[in-house]
């Protein structure tokens, strides 16, 4: 008996005749594909007459699942401060390096 479900990005199945788990990733209706990513990371690539034959039924996302391409992401935008180098500080301290300027009227002052 086959069941008919749209795909949706981010929502798990279960193939039924390969009794496996999958994720949609991503729909593509202009070009009519579907990608998916199975429980063991491979990544497959359907046309929708293909996903039409699949006999699925909705499945809840495993536990313990990591999203490898999330984590990725999440290290790009979050730099800890471990990861700063002190040596930076350094180059910043710009105002520090000319003691003989005077921010209040944008003049050196005179050296003694």
């Amino acid at each position: 008996m086959s069941r008919d479900f749209d795909p949706e990005p981010g929502k798990w199945y279960e193939d039924l005749d390969r009794e496996e788990i999958f994720k949609v990733v991503s729909l593509d209706p202009d070009e009519f594909q579907v990608r998916i990513q199975w429980l063991d990371g491979e990544y497959q690539d359907l046309d929708l007459d293909a996903w039409n034959e699949l006999d699925l039924e909705l499945a809840e996302e495993p536990e313990g699942w990591v999203d490898e391409d999330a984590d990725d992401e999440e290290d790009e935008d979050d730099l800890d401060d471990e990861d700063w180098d002190e040596e930076d500080d350094e180059d910043d301290d710009w105002d520090d390096e000319d003691e003989d300027y005077d921010d209040d009227d944008d003049e050196y002052r005179d050296r003694e």
